[in-house]
């Protein structure tokens, strides 16, 4: 099962940071792939994002989890271009104690769905979450 794991500093204060992207609506403000987003079935546990990229794909996730004490979001596929099945992704944020900035890793496991393209996805899910936490960066500069 491959796994995908990116992190990054980001220039803000942890609750700063978390009050834009604990949204799970939010990812057209902060990650430069996306183009806009919809919510399906409300806003909390359950629900999903149907949002749409810059280049035409879409995708739609469903909320798994989101914990305001852990500063974490937890996610799944529900329909994608991406050759992948069984793809669980989670983010969060931790507290840089001696410079008040904050740090944030995002993970996925997933299986692959089509043979001898393992690395070609691992390479493009890597370079979604580094854009990701990139523009993240430059938002809070």
């Amino acid at each position: 099962m491959p796994r995908v794991y990116q992190s990054g500093v980001i220039n803000a204060e942890i609750d700063k940071v978390w009050d834009v992207i604990r949204d799970f609506n939010a990812l057209p403000k902060w990650h430069p792939a996306i183009s806009s987003s919809e919510l399906e079935n409300g806003t909390g546990l359950g629900c999903i994002r149907h949002f749409f990229l810059k280049d035409g794909g879409e995708s739609r996730e469903k909320l798994l989890g989101l914990s305001d004490i852990n500063y974490s979001c937890t996610y799944c596929l529900v329909e994608s271009p991406m050759p992948v099945k069984n793809y669980v992704s989670d983010f969060a944020l931790f507290k840089i104690t001696d410079t008040n900035k904050t740090f944030m890793h995002w993970y996925a496991y997933f299986d692959v769905s089509e043979a001898g393209i393992e690395k070609n996805t691992v390479e493009a899910i890597t370079m979604v979450y580094n854009s990701g936490i990139k523009g993240l960066q430059e938002m809070f500069g």
